[in-house]
């Protein structure tokens, strides 16, 4: 009979990564940090920064415009990784010796799109000794919002968020970041109220106002002709929508518009 995999319990207690392990991601931090690679460290690193919570993690994400990922990854490769574009539209990845990094540029879905702001925006701290930026709170709360699958949820770290920082967040700049997509960002909001209703007063009134307000013009005014998103937030729960009920799957057009999209260079490719 199989084990069944424990999920991971919240925590501020710091996991005990294997030495080789914490050895591995303090070389990969620091030959980008030589080589002045415009990143910021997200996952688990930028949860801790700014809530406090620790998580154990395998991989190191980082966060990165999409036209700098090749340099990226000619110098991991000269670090001895393996490395691919896993897909264009958001993911690369190096590994070595069982430990990887991801290299993200922005949502699966196409919805959001790493820039240089993120990288100006990111926040000092130091990773396993390294000197380092980590997401800022508003760019990890965008990076999280349509993690919304059955298999994994983030909800829990975006409220963990506004709560840990008691709500001292560029409330326009996360606006602006969720962009057409707000109702992902009320939603958040929705449950953050839920879990901390004392503590409702860390989102501004004004940002519950301008919400609410568009959410009550849409309920009047639904968009003609009517529309579909299921997909944009996971593709397979809501594949019966468009693969038995008709419906039209925005997701390869979100993912087909996405622009810069990853591309391999060319001492990238002659290396495989």
């Amino acid at each position: 009979m199989a084990t069944e995999k424990l999920l991971p319990i919240s925590t501020s207690r710091p996991p005990e990564f294997p030495p080789e392990q914490q050895a591995l991601f303090c070389e990969v931090l620091q030959h980008l940090n030589r080589a002045c690679v415009p990143y910021v460290v997200s996952g688990a690193f930028a949860l801790q920064r700014h809530t406090g919570i620790c998580r154990d993690t395998k991989d190191l994400d980082l966060f990165l415009p999409a036209e700098v990922v090749p340099e990226a990854l000619r110098l991991l490769r000269d670090g001895g990784f393996e490395t691919e574009i896993r897909d264009p539209v958001w993911l690369a990845k190096a590994h070595r010796d069982g430990y990887y990094v991801d290299l993200i540029t922005g949502m699966s879905n196409g919805t959001i799109t790493v820039d240089r702001s993120w990288i100006e925006r990111g926040s000092p701290f130091t990773v396993l000794g390294v000197p380092t930026r980590v997401l800022a709170a508003e760019e990890l709360i965008a990076s999280k919002l349509f993690v919304g699958f059955r298999e994994r949820f983030d909800g829990a770290d975006v409220v963990h968020v506004i709560y840990g920082t008691m709500g001292r967040l560029d409330w326009d700049r996360l606006r602006q970041l969720a962009g057409e997509h707000w109702e992902m960002l009320l939603w958040a909001l929705i449950l953050f109220h839920y879990v901390y209703p004392c503590n409702t007063g860390y989102v501004p009134r004004p940002v519950w106002d301008d919400l609410l307000s568009r959410l009550q013009r849409g309920l009047h005014s639904p968009p003609i002709p009517p529309f579909f998103r299921g997909t944009l937030i996971d593709d397979r729960m809501f594949a019966i929508d468009v693969d038995e009920w008709g419906l039209d799957n925005p997701l390869p057009e979100y993912r087909r518009q996405r622009r810069p999209k990853i591309v391999e260079s060319p001492d990238l490719s002659r290396a495989r």
